[in-house]
């Protein structure tokens, strides 16, 4: 398949909402694609709007680093429920290189997906798999990490950013 090209923020394809993947749609080539543009970062997650694809699609594989491959890919995914403990972490973004932030998020998340073959998937996520869950449905969404900073830490980290890729 083919490694993409990952947009970099402040790309402003990176602040659209994405389209919902319409019914019977074929991914298998963008998936495969966007698997191989992530594990080739190498990140953990990749969405659709971060390779240029302004559809409900991301792809993630939380593990692979520590281990075997086990490639997802989400299709219109959604967040059903969410829990009210939030964790802070540090993540980092293919989208926004060198700059990891401290972000918190619910630690578990009920999530609901098409796979390729259009079956439909309802899960809990816990720990990182939910972290990079949002992360990446942040993105369908729009968002960025940059999004869920405090005004003054957006700033700072912006500006780390922004001379990171001079």
């Amino acid at each position: 398949m083919a490694v993409l090209e990952v947009l970099h923020w402040p790309d402003p394809r990176l602040q659209q909402v994405c389209d919902p993947v319409p019914e019977g749609a074929d991914l298998r080539g963008l998936a495969a694609d966007m698997l191989d543009t992530m594990y080739a970062a190498p990140g953990r997650g990749l969405a659709g709007p971060q390779v240029g694809v302004m559809q409900r699609i991301f792809v993630m594989d939380c593990d692979w680093k520590e281990g075997v491959r086990a490639p997802q890919v989400l299709i219109n995914p959604e967040i059903v429920s969410a829990s009210d403990n939030l964790v802070g972490g540090v993540e980092g973004c293919l989208s926004i290189p060198d700059v990891p932030m401290d972000v918190s998020r619910p630690a578990s998340v009920v999530m609901t997906w098409l796979d390729l073959d259009g079956q439909h998937h309802r899960r809990e996520m816990t720990g990182f798999e939910a972290k990079c869950a949002q992360h990446e449905l942040d993105h369908l969404n729009g968002k960025v990490i940059f999004d869920h900073l405090s005004p003054d830490d957006r700033t700072r980290l912006e500006a780390a950013y922004k001379e990171a890729q001079q």
